[in-house]
């Protein structure tokens, strides 16, 4: 009779197991958003990872990892293995990194590999119905007769819309009164309570109080009119040309991502973002205008957004929060 040796047993299918447990260890891939959940970044990451999941048969795994203006979660991107299994979905403000942080962690410009912009989304004001603004001029002339004393919510200090409403303030003569908040969240209910006279955010972020008439939409800071805010001009149809302001999304590897997995990833992305529901939640929900680039069509768009935001921190010796 054979006896059999069941531990020695056990220790061979362990070893025969061992590759495959590698395998499907590897075939996991990250979306790191440097932010936390339930923003908009985190809401298009989770959006697109089933589809790019798909595309590339693996587990998309989306993990917030925020901080420091996003930094925290860009330099983990920056610093991992560039093998085509951790990526970065990020917002307009890592445009801000290098001129808002004294000493940032990364080079945002060199330590990661672009993928592509996936679109933008344009900047609104509004107010809560029962303040005395009606349009952004009645805003700015309030803001004239006194500088600072009408006072507008934002995301934070430094975001592309606080950076806005400095631009629009400097180019009137005036100021306004700036009350930064650590969510989009926060600043809506404030300013549908009334706690601050405006709040500036993404046009999705507000769109759903717009509509349900608990703010009056002002401006937006897009080129063209939203589907979504047909009546509420634009800022040039306003008086206000040149001055316009978009959220945006884009995604990155770590520097030295081969182009092929990079190529990939592009082709998984605007295959999961033109499939029919994602398409309808981009366009619809988030009131986005789908760009879909080439990584160098990204890598172009970037520099251009890190030289005019910065420009106006560095002016303004503005400080993260």
């Amino acid at each position: 009779m054979v006896r059999i040796n069941r531990r020695a047993l056990l220790g061979a299918a362990t070893l025969l197991a061992a590759p495959r447990l590698a395998a499907a260890q590897t075939n996991v891939i990250r979306i790191v958003v440097p932010f936390g959940p339930g923003g908009s970044t985190d809401a298009v990451a989770r959006l697109v990872a089933p589809g790019v999941g798909a595309k590339l048969g693996a587990t998309v795994v989306v993990e917030n990892r925020s901080g420091a203006a996003g930094s925290i979660g860009a330099d983990i991107v920056a610093k991992a293995r560039p093998d085509g299994l951790t990526w970065m979905l990020t917002f307009d403000s890592h445009a801000t990194i290098p001129a808002l942080l004294r000493n940032p962690p990364l080079n945002v410009l060199t330590d990661l590999d672009p993928v592509m912009l996936i679109g933008g989304s344009p900047y609104a004001v509004a107010c809560k119905p029962d303040k005395p603004f009606r349009t952004m001029a009645d805003a700015v002339a309030a803001a004239k007769a006194r500088r600072d004393s009408v006072s507008y919510g934002s995301t934070g200090n430094g975001t592309i819309g606080h950076l806005t409403m400095i631009q629009l303030g400097d180019r009137e003569g005036t100021s306004f009164q700036h009350v930064p908040y650590r969510s989009g969240g926060l600043a809506v209910n404030d300013a549908v309570a009334g706690h601050v006279d405006m709040m500036i955010g993404s046009a999705a972020l507000m769109l759903p109080h717009i509509a349900g008439g608990s703010l009056r939409p002002l401006m937006q800071f897009g080129p063209a009119r939203l589907a979504g805010l047909p009546d509420t001009p634009t800022s040039a149809e306003a008086g206000y040309q040149g001055l316009e302001a978009e959220a945006w999304w884009g995604v990155w590897g770590p520097r030295g991502t081969p182009p092929a997995a990079i190529a990939a990833m592009n082709a998984a992305l605007r295959e999961a973002l033109t499939e029919e529901r994602a398409r309808r939640v981009m366009t619809e929900t988030q009131q986005a205008r789908l760009v879909l680039s080439s990584p160098e069509e990204l890598r172009s768009f970037f520099a251009r957004q890190v030289e005019t935001w910065g420009a106006i921190v560095r002016a303004n010796n503005i400080q993260p929060d």
